[in-house]
């Protein structure tokens, strides 16, 4: 081979390099969650980040084949991050509202929720309007069940609104709650520990046709591509297996 052949050669074989280079870091997913909303996403004592949300964030990675990285983002702050491009998806157990859709765009669901009171095993079951006056209700803020009190209740209770689930458990265990509305699914796991344990679900649950999904920027490239996995896993029995891991029960 003459030498300026072989250096076109050299060079055409490093402008592949760069461009298959550009093609791994293209499929670089950056996920935040929240880290406080036990099962779904919690910090375990070793500093690391688990739950259901957390699962599923990692199977639909392993399905993209993508090479992803799962931070830790307050609720308050989570969808200004995303706009912010500090990362590139919310797997934080979002309801798919319309004032959210408005400034992200969602996947299809991967569970559905239903809202549900919370209170001391010694008092009545009754949460009918007429039971629920005068009485202080709490729920995280930003969250449905909080938008819920406020839009149905608040003018018949008084409504407290926490920066995250676990605080709104400690006011609750300490009396200064009479109630907590909550998504059902973290409080069931909430029932189940020593904390939760002189509580209990009152009345019926509260459905709302929640829906559950992952937040992206508009327009974001992942949307079918996560849409894709997030069937797969679901098909493949990965969902399921993560779904046992966590609850009794199906919450797709």
């Amino acid at each position: 081979m003459k030498l300026h052949k072989l250096i076109g050669a050299v060079a055409l074989m490093a402008g592949s390099l760069v461009m298959g280079t550009q093609a791994i870091a293209g499929d670089k997913l950056r996920i935040a969650t929240e880290g406080a909303y036990a099962p779904f996403n919690m910090v375990n004592a070793q500093g690391e980040l688990e739950g259901f949300d957390v699962d599923i964030a990692r199977a639909l990675c392993a399905e993209m084949k993508a090479d992803c990285e799962i931070v830790a983002q307050d609720w308050d702050g989570i969808i200004p991050g995303l706009r912010a491009r500090k990362y590139d998806a919310i797997v934080a157990s979002m309801s798919i509202t319309p004032e959210r859709q408005r400034v992200v765009e969602f996947t299809e669901r991967y569970y559905s929720n239903v809202l549900a009171f919370v209170a001391g095993k010694d008092q009545a079951a009754d949460t009918s309007e007429a039971a629920l006056k005068g009485k202080t209700i709490g729920a995280q803020r930003a969250t449905i069940a909080g938008q819920y009190l406020e839009d149905n209740l608040g003018d018949i209770v008084d409504v407290k609104l926490y920066d995250t689930q676990d605080n709104a458990y400690l006011d609750l265990t300490s009396g200064r709650l009479d109630l907590l509305l909550s998504d059902k699914f973290p409080a069931y796991d909430w029932l189940n520990t020593d904390a939760g344990s002189a509580f209990e679900f009152k009345g019926d649950d509260i459905d709302i046709n929640d829906e559950i999904g992952i937040a992206l920027r508009k327009g974001s490239k992942w949307r079918t591509r996560i849409n894709d996995a997030l069937k797969a896993i679901v098909e493949n029995g990965t969902y399921e297996k993560i779904n046992a891991k966590y609850f009794p029960f199906s919450i797709y």
